[in-house]
């Protein structure tokens, strides 16, 4: 035996074997051994035929404009089209996918060739291009579980989910060493089991010569490559049931490298190979199999739509036409499964454009990002509403309160496995920068947990310090929350805060809260049921009434590209949505909804611009907030379902901000405050008016229950007793006839607040025609009278002092009779009481 050009080489086992060109020597060949299994004549002769498939200039000159676009975008990797390669010489393509080791190095070796023809400086800039594939493979298109030893060497296509990825790590190609004794310089190549070549090389680091000399390193001259590992699982709808989820692992190298992150769906095409375990020197019987990736591919929703030139002209034009209504228009085809939930629709509309963050010069930020929470009672479509934002936005993550931890939420400090090293890992919030985060059932949280998130929804960042790590991490994201109030259904007879069971610092973060009730309205309950009845009722198109499903129906779809999606890029984008009786209501046939694609797109549109905020705008913004802080003070009977704050005000510039965005306008109008303001006042005021107003309604039995109902206005305890022991028969009929416990709770405001809410007169005294004092009057006595009872410091006073106290350095003193009817006014209103003269304070 002598030695041929391949030389004594010694394969990874230990034992030694001896080529000759044509002829293979020793236990038989390996499949994926490059060159052992193709002679050179067979390997140049491949290389001609990929040469011939890119050098297509006399066909369409496709692989010619995507081999200088990949040189003018400085890469070194070129995807083709297996179907491309099929149709021009279909053996090639065969033997690509049977012998894939062989055919690569052949190929990436033509490409190479063609790249010095286009450009002979640019290729040698690189010691490899590489191939990466795309198209349909057919049964080579695989999950983890259904990849068996059969596909051992060939192309296959995997596809699950990003389940683990290693930290990327430089792998050395090539050393240069330098031998300061001989002043030469020797180079050493490596390969490993991971590379196309036919053996991996000694990984022994030279440290010396031939002749013992120390050898030093150049680390400038050395060239090295990206190196990363992921784990990929089958997709849990693909898995069958009852049986877990199998995984693979793939190497990426080079561009490859940090392409995907935990939690992508992907399409990995790449070359199947095994690697022989060694213990104690010895190969034993069992593999572990990797896939070597040429090209992953991501299944996710993009996070930016492409946009067509015809899409932007269609845009505009739309913004123009309904100039007047767009905001209404487009909150109305928001979820248009969802019926009611108007002003719901529009905050998550708002949430969806944002406002303008702001970062001013000394470094604070002011948050553009939206934060929106919806409470109410079960069976609302708060998580319907959800899943459509998760849809629509262009970046959404979802979690739930019990499914989700503090760290989960923001950051955790983990430990690689392969290293030993501290590392942080990105939580949802952090993953969701310039995006949504949904989170439903809120309430379930722990709020150790909770507390995690307050420094995302104001300052937009996450700052970690554990375990040596010190980090600053960007999370602007909008939240929207769906939550449950404290007793599982809303309690029509406690106040909101109460209901809502979060604390003030989280509650006044959210810019808008919902009370979402589930009310008893024949009229409303027909509606939906009509509108649900009508989903359930519903038919895709192409399908078929009462049609049954054939066995084996759902086609698996076996190419990297899916035709049908292809389709609809090259349709034309549709404003409105065509009329479907089920889908849309008979009713609504006047009323067009804009399709999901088009609202998509007319968002990432409008997110784009940045509205300027004009005087008139911010003097209503500011006198609007005035107003509302001061609302909150006078009405103290209307409890509040949110904190009013200063950031209540920055509220209303981003709902102002948004609603510019959705008129596509460039200033911010007194019509946006206008709108935001309608907004706010809905959500902070409006259902405690009505839970305030079934509160009255309630009749009371006995004036013990009562005190108890009424316990959180806080009267004393002693003006109760003094109440009852009055032997009064007049306090006997006022305690039948209304409730004598529904007052202010603060005597200044009391006058404001009973004037509007009067109370029925009594029975006994209805039959009287008495004439009504002046209301200016009757203003002016009251406020006498409060003033006599605090110089006083009593709860009782007689009728000859009072008279003589308020009629003192008066201009137009009070008469008998005005003094009699205002007293009797203020009984009936159960501001006081009368008894011998004496007049009690209530």
């Amino acid at each position: 035996v002598f030695r041929a050009k391949g030389g004594c080489k010694r394969r990874a086992g230990g034992k030694a074997r001896f080529r000759v060109p044509g002829v293979a020597v020793g236990l038989g060949e390996q499949v994926g051994m490059a060159t052992a299994g193709m002679d050179d004549a067979e390997l140049r002769e491949a290389q001609r035929e990929y040469l011939d498939f890119l050098d297509d200039e006399e066909d369409q000159g496709v692989y010619q404009s995507k081999v200088r676009t990949m040189i003018s975008d400085n890469q070194y990797r070129l995807i083709v089209n297996f179907n491309d390669l099929r149709r021009k010489n279909e053996k090639r393509a065969s033997r690509l996918l049977s012998s894939a080791f062989e055919e690569l190095v052949a190929f990436q070796r033509a490409l190479k060739d063609f790249v010095a023809s286009v450009d002979a400086t640019y290729s040698k800039q690189y010691e490899e291009f590489y191939i990466g594939l795309e198209g349909s493979f057919g049964s080579k298109h695989v999950t983890p579980r259904t990849l068996t030893s059969r596909f051992l060497g060939c192309i296959v296509c995997v596809e699950g989910i990003v389940t683990k990825c290693s930290l990327v790590r430089p792998k050395i190609v090539r050393s240069v060493h330098y031998c300061p004794a001989t002043k030469k310089t020797i180079e050493r190549r490596y390969t490993d089991l991971t590379s196309l070549e036919a053996f991996p090389s000694s990984t022994v680091y030279p440290t010396k010569d031939e002749e013992n000399n120390p050898l030093e390193t150049e680390y400038g001259l050395s060239t090295y490559k990206d190196h990363q590992t992921i784990t990929i699982q089958e997709m849990p709808e693909k898995a069958p049931a009852g049986q877990l989820p199998r995984s693979v692992d793939v190497i990426l190298d080079d561009d490859l490298v940090d392409m995907v992150k935990p939690g992508d769906r992907v399409q990995v095409i790449g070359t199947f190979r095994c690697l022989p375990g060694k213990k104690g020197g010895y190969t034993s019987g069992t593999f572990r199999t990797i896939l070597i990736a040429c090209h992953v591919k991501q299944m996710n929703k993009e996070a930016q739509p492409m946009f067509l030139a015809s899409d932007v002209p269609k845009i505009k034009r739309f913004s123009k036409s309904h100039s007047k209504d767009i905001f209404d228009q487009l909150a109305r085809s928001l979820a248009p499964s969802i019926h009611g939930h108007e002003y719901i629709k529009k905050a998550i509309l708002c949430l969806l454009l944002g406002g303008v963050e702001k970062v001013l010069e000394n470094g604070s930020r002011l948050r553009g990002d939206i934060n929106v929470l919806l409470i109410g009672d079960p069976s609302v479509a708060k998580s319907q509403l959800l899943r459509y934002v998760l849809c629509t936005a262009p970046r959404a993550i979802a979690t739930t309160g019990r499914g989700s931890s503090g760290v989960g939420l923001t950051a955790a400090v983990t430990t690689d496995q392969e290293t030993g090293e501290r590392c942080l890992e990105a939580g949802a919030m952090v993953l969701a920068d310039r995006g949504v985060v949904c989170i439903d059932e809120f309430d379930k949280m722990s709020d150790i947990d909770r507390t995690a998130i307050h420094e995302v929804m104001e300052q937009g960042h996450v700052t970690i310090t554990k375990a040596g790590i010190q980090a600053q991490l960007n999370a602007r994201c909008s939240i929207l929350a769906a939550a449950n109030p404290v007793y599982g259904r809303y309690d029509q007879y406690k106040t909101p805060m109460e209901n809502i069971g979060l604390q003030d610092s989280l509650l006044s973060r959210f810019d808008l809260l919902f009370i979402v009730l589930d009310q008893m309205d024949p009229e409303q309950d027909r509606e939906i049921s009509d509108h649900v009845l009508r989903m359930h009722r519903y038919r895709g198109a192409g399908e078929q009434d009462g049609d049954v499903m054939p066995l084996g129906s759902s086609v698996e779809r076996l190419a990297t590209e899916d035709p049908g999606l292809a389709e609809e890029d090259e349709q034309e984008l549709q404003v409105y949505e065509k009329h479907n009786d089920l889908l849309h209501g008979p009713k609504r046939r006047k009323e067009k909804t804009v399709s999901v694609e088009f609202m998509r797109k007319y968002i990432n549109f409008a997110k784009m611009l940045k509205p300027v905020l004009t005087e008139e705008a911010a003097a209503f913004i500011a006198k609007s907030y005035s107003e509302l802080r001061t609302q909150e003070q006078v009405n103290s009977d209307v409890a509040r379902t949110c904190p009013i704050t200063a950031r209540t005000l920055e509220t209303l510039i981003r709902l102002a901000t948004a609603h510019a965005k959705a008129r596509m306008c460039k200033t911010i109008d007194e019509v946006d405050a206008k709108a935001a303001l309608d907004l706010v006042q809905f959500a902070y005021f409006k259902k405690v008016l009505e839970k305030e107003k079934k509160r009255k309604k309630q009749t009371r039995d006995d004036a013990d229950q009562e005190t108890d109902d009424e316990a959180e206005q806080e009267t004393d305890t002693r003006q109760k007793k003094r109440r009852k022991t009055q032997p009064s028969d007049q306090t006997a009929t006022e305690g039948e006839s209304y409730d004598p416990y529904d007052f202010s709770d603060t005597e200044e405001e009391m006058p404001e607040v009973q004037a509007r809410t009067p109370k029925s007169p009594d029975p006994s005294q209805a039959t009287e025609t008495k004439t009504k004092l002046a209301e200016t009057r009757l203003k002016e006595f009251k406020a006498a009278l409060l003033e006599v009872f605090r110089s006083t410091h009593a709860q009782s006073v007689g009728l000859k002092t009072l008279m003589k106290s308020i009629n003192q350095d008066r201009p137009k003193p009070f008469s008998s009779s005005e003094v009699k009817e205002a007293l009797e006014q203020m009984q009936d209103d159960n501001q006081i009481m009368m008894s011998d003269d004496i007049i009690f304070l209530i």
